[in-house]
């Protein structure tokens, strides 16, 4: 089996959307292509031409060693160390996360704030989860009746939130708990769930906009947005992309735009780059200037290990062009991102190409650096007058600098303990299906 022309086909279909569901077979194939011989094959060859290392892959691979295309892939890639990225997922799932924001879940995100304290950090509105009462910062004490200790030294929460149905005991911030049982249902994500205009006593103006990920459905909301900042004399915003891991390039372009059209129309926002076997395919991503793009002076983006791919090619970005600082902690460290490649009734997602700035800085694998070093308090609503990121960041803009707080930058290092019921939707991790998807 033979690809023709992969990156152009993929090009041309994500030129629209992110994925099509009329193609059963791979471009190309004969009819066996779907059998699962067909599939390992046709990931293997997919990879061996637009996989942004295919270098590192190896010389020769049997696909007959492998039961499934997604053990297969997990193979290849693990020749890159860089790579935690590449998945395969539904094609049907893939778009209607992308397209529409949905998917089959219970609607929240957690986090483990010690080994066994597993707390909500975000529930989103109208899900399973919301309707049950879950909220920001209740601990999650037992699942199915089963300690989360007990969960952790054995399978892991991941395993259970892959279940249709669970019991949920919850401790809330009063002390009191109660087990709810709560069945998965589909789940409509927000992307933009708030923003508002901040009038400093200095006179500065600052605009908040809490962006939860980069799909397409994002793309109208933030005309009123920017709409409603260029009135307001808006010049300095603040980003709040703490759980933010990514999406599609084309909504991250769109919110470059907005920012940045005013004061650098016509210069580079970032460019991309394939593999040496697609360099002709490199492009690069002019700034335009909107009809609601504002005058930018100063960016503050509130991030976390998990703000990753479009949230830190914003940042990283924008800082070409104005003052940009991260308050929080460094962010995940993904320089990189993803095609989609249609096959069958699923979608390959290889990380395919690099994105840079106009000054060609690029490869944060690291994580971009924080400036002002903050503790994520999960017992604080996001974006709350009180929640201790927003006060920094409004300080920061008055300031110039950042506020002597009691926080060890030491603390703050990334770390995995992590998870949430994402993760286990769909073969992958949130941050790993949404960031940097064309």
């Amino acid at each position: 089996m033979k690809i023709y022309s992969v990156l152009a086909v993929i090009m041309l279909l994500c030129a629209c959307s992110v994925s099509d569901d009329s193609k059963t077979a791979p471009p190309g194939v004969g009819t066996d292509a779907c059998t699962i011989a067909g599939q390992k094959q046709y990931v293997l060859d997919s990879m061996r031409d637009v996989y942004f290392w295919n270098d590192s892959l190896p010389l020769s691979v049997d696909t007959g060693d492998f039961a499934t295309p997604e053990d297969l892939l997990a193979y290849l890639i693990s020749f890159q160390p860089l790579d935690d990225f590449s998945y395969i997922d539904l094609a049907a799932s893939d778009a209607q996360f992308f397209g529409e924001g949905q998917y089959e879940g219970y609607g929240f995100s957690s986090r483990f704030e010690t080994a066994d304290d597993l707390r909500f950090l975000t529930v989103f509105v109208s899900s399973p989860a919301a309707e049950a009462g879950f909220e920001r910062g209740q601990r999650i004490l037992m699942l199915n009746g089963r300690t989360i200790s007990d969960i952790e030294a054995n399978e892991g929460v991941g395993a259970l939130f892959a279940m249709p149905a669970l019991d949920f005991t919850i401790r809330r911030p009063d002390n009191s708990e109660e087990t709810i049982s709560v069945a998965k249902g589909l789940v409509t994500i927000d992307p933009l769930p708030q923003s508002r205009i901040i009038s400093l006593p200095g006179g500065t103006t600052v605009g908040y906009l809490e962006i939860t990920t980069f799909i397409s459905t994002a793309d109208a909301a933030f005309a009123d947005v920017f709409l409603a900042f260029q009135q307001a004399n808006v010049t300095d915003v603040i980003l709040d992309l703490r759980y933010n891991g990514g999406g599609l390039i084309s909504t991250t372009e769109l919110l470059g735009n907005y920012l940045g059209g005013a004061i650098a129309v016509n210069s580079i926002f970032s460019k991309t780059l394939f593999n040496d076997d697609h360099s002709a395919s490199n492009r690069i991503a002019f700034f335009q200037n909107l009809f609601e793009s504002i005058s930018l002076s100063r960016l503050v983006v509130i991030a976390t290990d998990r703000t990753a791919s479009a949230s830190e090619l914003i940042a990283n970005s924008m800082a070409s062009h104005v003052d940009v600082s991260i308050v929080g902690s460094v962010t995940r460290g993904k320089p990189v991102g993803q095609l989609g490649i249609p096959f069958c009734d699923k979608i390959l997602r290889p990380t395919a190409f690099e994105t840079v700035n106009s000054d060609d800085e690029g490869g944060y694998f690291d994580g971009l650096p924080v400036d002002c070093p903050v503790q994520d308090n999960v017992l604080i609503p996001i974006g709350d007058e009180t929640d201790p990121n927003v006060t920094t960041a409004l300080f920061l803009v008055e300031n110039g600098a950042c506020p002597a707080l009691p926080v060890s930058a030491q603390a703050l290092q990334k770390s995995d303990r992590g998870r949430d019921e994402l993760k286990s939707e769909r073969g992958g991790p949130a941050w790993r299906r949404t960031a940097g998807a064309w």
